[in-house]
């Protein structure tokens, strides 16, 4: 990659018709301070707006900005995936294209990086969200540390810059759903954080609600951690040593009553049952999305399905 430019920035773009020309502006000043070498990725992800007529406009304008439509919605994480295996940069900078990742920080990530650092993210002090969404965020977070077992800073998000070393190993693995974020902890690179302000959305809102988070912080915990199925098998010891316990005390109270008689009531014996059988189909539906997970996984689908590439051979 003789002629591969020095910055490649990579943003998926999704219901962002309205901020594409902006955030394109910003984007080419942000690397325009480190470098003219560069190049903009931008990957509409099935977005049911003109976001692609804008990002072709902005082709149009520039050769440097370069297009990638993908065939339907795939999600941010394939979006990602897929602009990385089209940046051809020696650094590439992974943002969203919102404008709440303010691109003026770029330079500050590049400068961090020539420190020796492979992995540089851009840590936000305080999240520009709404009341509801920044609670949202925070019990999000909460929930994936603990499901996922992993050590994760709720204040750093895919606003990073990685150098191609990164890029390489990243596009090697082979995990149908993925969390950019949690690839780049595991592969394990010196990696450093540049403390940058998250700005308010200009326009529009936030396509994350709050039970996609639940369902994001699921998929991925699933996917990196057997956490789940090791709480059902506690739950399940729990159980059985109360039950234990249980029937030793009653067999106790049974000897030592003059008529033999408890006093055993429908009630009871029905909501131990609902109990019980809610905690066995808890159970079964754990496994059951192990299982679902193995069985998306070993179809081997690819991970996002192109359309059409604009300034690519540019």
């Amino acid at each position: 990659m003789s002629d591969a430019p020095l910055l490649s920035i990579v943003a998926p773009v999704y219901r962002s018709d309205a901020i594409v020309p902006e955030f394109v502006r910003r984007a080419c000043e942000g690397a325009s301070q480190v470098t003219e070498d560069f190049e903009l990725l931008l990957v509409e992800d099935g977005s049911p707006d003109g976001s692609w007529d804008r990002i072709l406009e902005a082709c149009a304008g520039d050769p440097r900005v370069k297009g990638v439509q993908l065939s339907r919605n795939f999600g941010q994480q394939p979006a990602i995936t897929a602009g990385l295996s089209y940046a051809r940069g020696r650094h590439v900078v992974v943002m969203d294209s919102d404008l709440q990742d303010d691109p003026m920080y770029i330079a500050d990530l590049y400068r961090k990086s020539l420190e020796g650092y492979d992995i540089v993210f851009a840590r936000k002090r305080v999240r520009r969200f709404g009341a509801l969404r920044n609670l949202s965020t925070r019990l999000y977070y909460a929930m994936f540390r603990w499901l996922a077992n992993v050590d994760y800073d709720q204040h750093i998000g895919a606003y990073s810059l990685i150098t191609r070393r990164v890029v390489e190993a990243f596009l090697q693995f082979g995990d149908y759903r993925r969390g950019y974020v949690i690839v780049l902890g595991w592969l394990g690179f010196k990696r450093a954080h540049v403390d940058v302000e998250h700005r308010e959305r200009p326009i529009g809102r936030s396509t994350y609600s709050a039970l996609a988070l639940v369902s994001h912080a699921i998929t991925i915990a699933i996917t990196y951690s057997d956490k789940p199925l090791r709480m059902s098998i506690y739950f399940g010891m729990v159980l059985s040593t109360l039950s234990f316990l249980a029937g030793i005390w009653l067999a106790i109270n049974y000897f030592r009553s003059n008529v033999g008689q408890l006093a055993l009531g429908w009630t009871s014996i029905i909501i131990s049952h609902l109990f019980l059988s809610g905690l066995i189909l808890t159970s079964l539906g754990v496994v059951g999305l192990y299982i679902g997970r193995i069985f998306e996984q070993v179809k081997h689908r690819p991970i996002f399905v192109v359309r059409e590439t604009r300034n690519m051979g540019v």
